[in-house]
C-alpha cells in the first residue's frame, strides 16, 4: 500500500495452485492435469503483486516433472535468454504433491484461504475487503491463498482452510461464473495487493 511518502512492503503471501484433490463435473474426486499457461502466467501474477511463493500441488508424479522441465526451460533453457522476466517471475515457483506437503514450508501457521466460483454458505466466509485490511494491517500470520482446478475443491480441502473468500461476481444478468484459473488469480491479486 502507498501513501504520499514511501511504499508499504507487501504482506507475506503465498498462492497454491490445487491440482489433487478436486472435483470434476460429475462430483468425482479427480487429479487435474498441470497447463504450460498456468505456471507462467499465475506466477508472473504473483511476480506483479508481491507474492513470495507459488506452489504447483499435484499428486501425480509425471506432472510434477512436466512443470520442473517448464520451469528449467525459463530459469536455464533457451527461454532464460529469450524472456528474462518470465525467468524472474518463475524463481518463487515450487511443486508439492499434496496441500500438506506444502504447508511444511511455513515457519508459521498461514491464514489458510480457499476460493471459490460458488457460494460456500456451509463455511466460514471472509470478504475481499475484510481479508485485505488483515493482510496490511495485522500482519500476525502469513496468508495462503489457494486455488482449485477442476471443478472445484473437495470438501476435504476446504474444512482445512480457516476461511472461504467470497467469490468473484462479475455483472452478467445471468450470474455467469467460470473465469479461467489464471483470471480468477490475478483479479483475486489485484482485489488483495493492488496498490
Amino acid at each position: 500500500m502507498r501513501d504520499s511518502n514511501n511504499i508499504v512492503a507487501a504482506p507475506d503471501v503465498t498462492v497454491g495452485l490445487v491440482h489433487w484433490p478436486c472435483l470434476n463435473q460429475h462430483g468425482e474426486v479427480v487429479c487435474t492435469n498441470v497447463t504450460n499457461f498456468d505456471i507462467h502466467d499465475i506466477a508472473r501474477s504473483c511476480r506483479t503483486y508481491g507474492v513470495n511463493q507459488y506452489f504447483i500441488i499435484n499428486r501425480v508424479k509425471e506432472q510434477l516433472m512436466f512443470v520442473e522441465r517448464v520451469l528449467d526451460h525459463w530459469r536455464v533453457g533457451e527461454g532464460s535468454d529469450h524472456n528474462p522476466r518470465r525467468k524472474t517471475a518463475i524463481r518463487m515457483v515450487k511443486t508439492a504433491e499434496t496441500l500438506e506437503d506444502s504447508l511444511k514450508d511455513f515457519k508459521v501457521k498461514p491464514l489458510l484461504i480457499a476460493t471459490s466460483a460458488q457460494n460456500r454458505v456451509d463455511y466460514q466466509n471472509i470478504s475481499f475487503g475484510h481479508l485485505r485490511e488483515r493482510m496490511w494491517f495485522e500482519r500476525s500470520q502469513p496468508t495462503y491463498l489457494v486455488f482449485g482446478t477442476g471443478w472445484g475443491f473437495t470438501d476435504d480441502v476446504i474444512k482445512q482452510c480457516d476461511f472461504v473468500l467470497d467469490p468473484i461476481k462479475g455483472s452478467s444478468a445471468d450470474d455467469f461464473r467460470h473465469l479461467s484459473v489464471r483470471a480468477a488469480a490475478a483479479i483475486c491479486l489485484d482485489r488483495l495487493l493492488g496498490q
